[in-house]
Protein backbone atom coordinates (compact mmCIF):
# COMPACT_ATOMS: atom_id res chain seq x y z
CA UNK A 1 0.00 0.00 0.00
CA UNK A 2 2.83 2.47 0.58
CA UNK A 3 4.42 1.60 -2.70
CA UNK A 4 1.51 2.33 -4.53
CA UNK A 5 0.98 5.74 -2.78
CA UNK A 6 4.49 6.78 -3.74
CA UNK A 7 4.43 5.48 -7.09
CA UNK A 8 1.20 7.92 -7.37
CA UNK A 9 3.20 10.71 -6.08
CA UNK A 10 5.96 9.89 -8.47
CA UNK A 11 3.26 9.99 -11.59
CA UNK A 12 2.11 13.20 -10.15
CA UNK A 13 5.58 14.55 -9.81
CA UNK A 14 6.54 13.40 -13.58
CA UNK A 15 3.45 14.95 -14.93
CA UNK A 16 4.36 18.49 -13.53
CA UNK A 17 8.20 18.09 -14.54
CA UNK A 18 6.50 16.85 -18.38
CA UNK A 19 3.88 19.98 -18.29
CA UNK A 20 7.09 22.78 -16.93
CA UNK A 21 9.23 20.70 -19.53
CA UNK A 22 6.86 21.69 -22.41
CA UNK A 23 6.41 25.02 -21.39
CA UNK A 24 10.12 26.13 -21.48
CA UNK A 25 10.63 24.80 -24.57
CA UNK A 26 7.85 26.48 -26.29
CA UNK A 27 8.07 29.73 -24.31
CA UNK A 28 10.26 32.41 -25.74
CA UNK A 29 11.06 34.23 -22.17
CA UNK A 30 14.76 32.47 -22.66
CA UNK A 31 16.99 35.93 -22.96
CA UNK A 32 15.38 39.08 -21.60
CA UNK A 33 16.74 42.31 -22.46
CA UNK A 34 18.83 43.88 -19.62
CA UNK A 35 17.32 47.34 -18.70
CA UNK A 36 20.90 48.93 -17.21
CA UNK A 37 22.27 51.99 -18.27
CA UNK A 38 21.02 54.15 -20.82
CA UNK A 39 18.74 51.31 -21.61
CA UNK A 40 16.38 52.25 -19.02
CA UNK A 41 14.80 55.28 -21.34
CA UNK A 42 13.84 52.20 -23.48
CA UNK A 43 10.38 51.13 -23.13
CA UNK A 44 10.63 47.65 -25.48
CA UNK A 45 11.41 44.18 -24.23
CA UNK A 46 13.16 41.98 -26.26
CA UNK A 47 12.45 38.07 -25.20
CA UNK A 48 14.59 35.44 -27.25
CA UNK A 49 13.46 31.48 -26.76
CA UNK A 50 14.63 28.52 -28.65
CA UNK A 51 12.65 29.03 -31.65
CA UNK A 52 11.39 32.59 -32.41
CA UNK A 53 12.41 36.48 -30.51
CA UNK A 54 9.65 38.13 -29.60
CA UNK A 55 9.38 42.39 -29.31
CA UNK A 56 7.05 43.63 -26.55
CA UNK A 57 6.33 47.65 -26.21
CA UNK A 58 4.56 49.39 -23.69
CA UNK A 59 0.64 49.32 -24.47
CA UNK A 60 1.12 47.02 -27.29
CA UNK A 61 0.98 43.24 -27.60
CA UNK A 62 3.56 40.66 -28.07
CA UNK A 63 5.19 40.43 -31.80
CA UNK A 64 7.05 37.53 -32.45
CA UNK A 65 9.36 35.88 -35.50
CA UNK A 66 10.50 33.04 -35.77
CA UNK A 67 14.44 32.38 -36.67
CA UNK A 68 15.28 32.60 -40.29
CA UNK A 69 17.86 30.17 -40.29
CA UNK A 70 18.97 27.53 -37.93
CA UNK A 71 23.05 28.15 -38.01
CA UNK A 72 22.80 31.94 -37.03
CA UNK A 73 21.51 30.58 -34.07
CA UNK A 74 24.72 30.54 -30.66
CA UNK A 75 25.93 27.17 -30.27
CA UNK A 76 23.75 27.01 -26.45
CA UNK A 77 20.66 27.64 -28.06
CA UNK A 78 21.43 25.01 -31.24
CA UNK A 79 22.21 22.25 -27.91
CA UNK A 80 19.22 23.28 -25.92
CA UNK A 81 16.70 22.41 -29.18
CA UNK A 82 17.66 19.05 -29.23
CA UNK A 83 18.24 18.49 -25.55
CA UNK A 84 14.88 20.02 -24.94
CA UNK A 85 12.84 17.60 -27.54
CA UNK A 86 14.93 14.64 -25.85
CA UNK A 87 13.76 15.63 -22.61
CA UNK A 88 10.47 15.92 -24.05
CA UNK A 89 10.49 12.14 -25.47
CA UNK A 90 11.84 10.49 -22.60
CA UNK A 91 9.50 11.80 -20.36
CA UNK A 92 6.68 11.38 -22.23
CA UNK A 93 7.84 7.53 -22.54
CA UNK A 94 8.71 7.24 -19.27
CA UNK A 95 5.03 8.31 -17.69
CA UNK A 96 3.40 5.96 -20.20
CA UNK A 97 5.44 2.87 -19.47
CA UNK A 98 5.50 3.75 -15.52
CA UNK A 99 1.64 3.20 -15.83
CA UNK A 100 2.36 -0.43 -17.10
CA UNK A 101 3.73 -1.43 -13.79
CA UNK A 102 2.49 0.26 -11.20
CA UNK A 103 0.28 -1.76 -8.77
CA UNK A 104 -3.00 0.00 -9.14
CA UNK A 105 -3.37 -0.96 -13.01
CA UNK A 106 -3.39 -4.63 -13.91
CA UNK A 107 -2.00 -4.45 -17.40
CA UNK A 108 0.51 -7.09 -15.44
CA UNK A 109 -0.75 -9.59 -13.50
CA UNK A 110 0.94 -12.06 -10.80
CA UNK A 111 4.31 -10.94 -11.46
CA UNK A 112 5.43 -8.93 -9.19
CA UNK A 113 9.31 -8.76 -10.18
CA UNK A 114 7.92 -7.91 -13.99
CA UNK A 115 6.17 -4.50 -12.72
CA UNK A 116 9.52 -3.54 -10.38
CA UNK A 117 11.23 -3.92 -13.64
CA UNK A 118 9.07 -1.69 -15.31
CA UNK A 119 9.12 1.08 -12.83
CA UNK A 120 12.89 0.98 -12.53
CA UNK A 121 13.34 1.31 -16.27
CA UNK A 122 10.43 4.24 -16.58
CA UNK A 123 12.20 5.67 -13.54
CA UNK A 124 15.53 5.65 -15.47
CA UNK A 125 14.06 7.14 -18.61
CA UNK A 126 12.58 10.49 -16.10
CA UNK A 127 15.77 11.11 -14.76
CA UNK A 128 17.51 11.02 -18.18
CA UNK A 129 14.94 13.66 -18.85
CA UNK A 130 15.64 15.67 -15.93
CA UNK A 131 19.32 15.57 -16.80
CA UNK A 132 18.13 16.55 -20.67
CA UNK A 133 16.24 19.88 -19.09
CA UNK A 134 18.91 20.96 -16.75
CA UNK A 135 21.97 20.94 -19.18
CA UNK A 136 20.39 23.52 -21.59
CA UNK A 137 18.72 25.35 -18.80
CA UNK A 138 21.80 25.75 -16.93
CA UNK A 139 24.13 26.16 -20.19
CA UNK A 140 22.51 29.22 -21.47
CA UNK A 141 22.59 30.75 -17.92
CA UNK A 142 26.22 30.60 -17.66
CA UNK A 143 26.39 32.05 -21.30
CA UNK A 144 23.99 35.08 -20.33
CA UNK A 145 26.10 35.64 -16.81
CA UNK A 146 29.26 35.34 -18.53
CA UNK A 147 28.27 38.11 -21.16
CA UNK A 148 26.81 40.53 -18.77
CA UNK A 149 29.96 40.73 -17.13
CA UNK A 150 31.91 40.77 -20.07
CA UNK A 151 33.37 44.67 -20.68
CA UNK A 152 33.65 44.32 -24.33
CA UNK A 153 29.87 44.19 -24.73
CA UNK A 154 27.74 47.47 -24.73
CA UNK A 155 24.96 47.42 -22.58
CA UNK A 156 22.24 46.71 -25.22
CA UNK A 157 23.97 43.71 -26.13
CA UNK A 158 23.18 42.53 -22.78
CA UNK A 159 21.06 39.84 -21.29
CA UNK A 160 19.31 38.87 -18.10
CA UNK A 161 18.22 35.24 -17.14
CA UNK A 162 14.46 34.87 -18.43
CA UNK A 163 11.45 33.42 -16.97
CA UNK A 164 11.71 30.07 -18.79
CA UNK A 165 15.05 29.31 -17.12
CA UNK A 166 13.63 29.30 -14.07
CA UNK A 167 10.52 27.30 -14.89
CA UNK A 168 13.62 25.07 -16.17
CA UNK A 169 15.02 24.43 -13.05
CA UNK A 170 11.76 23.80 -11.20
CA UNK A 171 10.64 21.30 -13.97
CA UNK A 172 13.85 19.50 -13.46
CA UNK A 173 13.74 19.66 -9.90
CA UNK A 174 10.36 17.39 -10.23
CA UNK A 175 11.56 15.22 -12.79
CA UNK A 176 14.43 14.34 -10.33
CA UNK A 177 11.48 13.45 -7.57
CA UNK A 178 9.21 11.64 -9.68
CA UNK A 179 12.49 9.16 -11.06
CA UNK A 180 13.67 8.60 -7.74
CA UNK A 181 10.27 8.00 -6.27
CA UNK A 182 10.24 5.03 -9.12
CA UNK A 183 13.48 3.93 -9.16
CA UNK A 184 14.07 3.87 -5.17
CA UNK A 185 10.69 2.17 -4.06
CA UNK A 186 11.26 -1.00 -6.46
CA UNK A 187 14.74 -1.49 -5.96
CA UNK A 188 15.33 -4.53 -3.59
CA UNK A 189 16.79 -7.48 -3.36
CA UNK A 190 15.45 -11.16 -4.41
CA UNK A 191 15.32 -11.94 -0.77
CA UNK A 192 12.96 -9.13 0.18
CA UNK A 193 10.60 -9.71 -2.77
CA UNK A 194 10.33 -13.33 -2.08
CA UNK A 195 7.34 -14.25 0.36
CA UNK A 196 8.05 -15.43 3.45
CA UNK A 197 5.87 -18.25 5.60
CA UNK A 198 5.43 -17.43 9.32
CA UNK A 199 4.66 -20.51 11.75
CA UNK A 200 3.27 -20.17 15.40
CA UNK A 201 4.71 -21.68 18.29
CA UNK A 202 1.90 -22.99 19.04
CA UNK A 203 1.30 -25.21 16.03
CA UNK A 204 2.73 -28.64 15.31
CA UNK A 205 5.38 -28.30 12.65
CA UNK A 206 8.62 -29.91 13.48
CA UNK A 207 11.85 -29.18 11.41
CA UNK A 208 12.49 -32.26 9.71
CA UNK A 209 15.75 -33.93 11.17
CA UNK A 210 17.61 -36.10 8.50
CA UNK A 211 18.73 -39.64 9.65
CA UNK A 212 22.50 -39.94 11.02
CA UNK A 213 24.86 -41.42 8.12
CA UNK A 214 26.31 -45.03 9.09
CA UNK A 215 29.31 -45.34 8.48
CA UNK A 216 30.36 -47.11 5.44
CA UNK A 217 32.84 -50.38 5.71
CA UNK A 218 34.65 -51.79 3.20
CA UNK A 219 33.82 -55.11 1.55
CA UNK A 220 35.86 -58.11 2.30
CA UNK A 221 37.37 -59.38 -0.58
CA UNK A 222 36.10 -63.07 -1.79
CA UNK A 223 39.05 -65.00 -3.29
CA UNK A 224 37.85 -67.09 -6.59
CA UNK A 225 40.32 -69.87 -7.09
CA UNK A 226 41.57 -70.39 -10.54
CA UNK A 227 40.63 -73.15 -13.05
CA UNK A 228 43.51 -74.88 -13.70
CA UNK A 229 44.63 -75.47 -17.38
CA UNK A 230 43.24 -78.56 -19.33
CA UNK A 231 45.83 -80.49 -20.32
CA UNK A 232 46.44 -81.08 -24.26
CA UNK A 233 47.69 -83.50 -26.52
CA UNK A 234 50.23 -82.93 -28.97
CA UNK A 235 52.42 -84.90 -31.41
CA UNK A 236 55.57 -83.19 -30.22
CA UNK A 237 57.28 -84.43 -26.82
CA UNK A 238 56.95 -81.74 -24.20
CA UNK A 239 59.31 -81.10 -21.55
CA UNK A 240 56.65 -79.28 -19.43
CA UNK A 241 53.89 -81.59 -18.89
CA UNK A 242 53.85 -85.11 -17.92
CA UNK A 243 51.14 -87.63 -17.80
CA UNK A 244 49.95 -90.82 -15.97
CA UNK A 245 48.89 -93.30 -17.78
CA UNK A 246 47.84 -96.81 -17.09
CA UNK A 247 49.74 -97.96 -20.19
CA UNK A 248 53.86 -98.08 -20.21
CA UNK A 249 55.23 -95.72 -22.64
CA UNK A 250 58.24 -96.26 -25.41
CA UNK A 251 61.09 -94.79 -23.21
CA UNK A 252 59.66 -96.90 -19.94
CA UNK A 253 59.99 -100.23 -22.23
CA UNK A 254 63.07 -98.93 -23.52
CA UNK A 255 64.55 -98.66 -19.90
CA UNK A 256 63.00 -101.98 -19.27
CA UNK A 257 65.25 -103.74 -21.88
Amino acid sequence: MANSALEIVGLLLSLIGLIGAAAVTGMPMWRVTAFIGENIIVFETRYEGLWMNCYRQADIRMQCKVYDSLLALSPDLQAARGLMCCSLALCGLGVLISLVGMQCTSCIRNNYRAKRLVLIIAGCMILMACICVLIPVSWTAHVIIRDFYNPLLIDAQRRELGEALYIGWVSAAFLFGGGCMFVCCNIQSEDEGSPRYIYSKNSDYRAYTPPPLQPLHPQQLVLIPRSEPQPMLSRQPSTIYSYQSRYPSVHSGVAYL
